[in-house]
């Protein structure tokens, strides 16, 4: 495993991942990815601690899944949070096929991408990042 912190943070524990899991997953993306992290924090929230972050700090006024806060830029040292809204992954799951518990994994890999450095702005970097994501979580 790296040498990082890892906060984990979770409102409601019930089809949620696991501590273990979750480093599985941010070891897992980091290493392959080749980045140096120093902290990062994982909150496991609601719809509106999400949608206030999202107010506050991109002045989005809307609703999302995950944010991603990328805290310190030192390449040797990266700092960062992911917020993921798992009131949206237990409503939403459904339509994917997927478990409550599949979807908040999803965002939570959605947001450590963004950490390292992938958009999802166009078309493109969209299937690029879905790509990634079912790489990462069948990892």
């Amino acid at each position: 495993m790296s040498d990082f912190s890892l906060s984990i943070t979770v409102d409601d524990a019930s089809d949620c991942p696991t501590e273990a899991r979750v480093r599985s997953l941010v070891d897992t993306l980091f290493k392959d990815q080749g980045l140096a992290w120093a902290s990062i924090g994982v909150v496991l929230t609601d719809h509106q601690a999400v949608l206030d972050l999202n107010i506050q700090w991109l002045e989005h006024d809307y609703h999302t899944d995950v944010l991603s806060f990328l805290l310190e830029e030192d390449p040797t040292a990266l700092e960062g949070e992911v917020y993921v809204d798992i009131e949206t992954a237990r409503e939403r799951h459904v339509e994917f096929s997927t478990s409550a518990l599949q979807e908040i994994e999803r965002y939570i890999v959605h947001g450590l991408l963004h950490l390292a450095g992938y958009d999802d702005s166009t078309d493109e970097e969209k299937e690029i990042m879905r790509q990634l994501e079912d790489q990462y979580l069948l990892a």
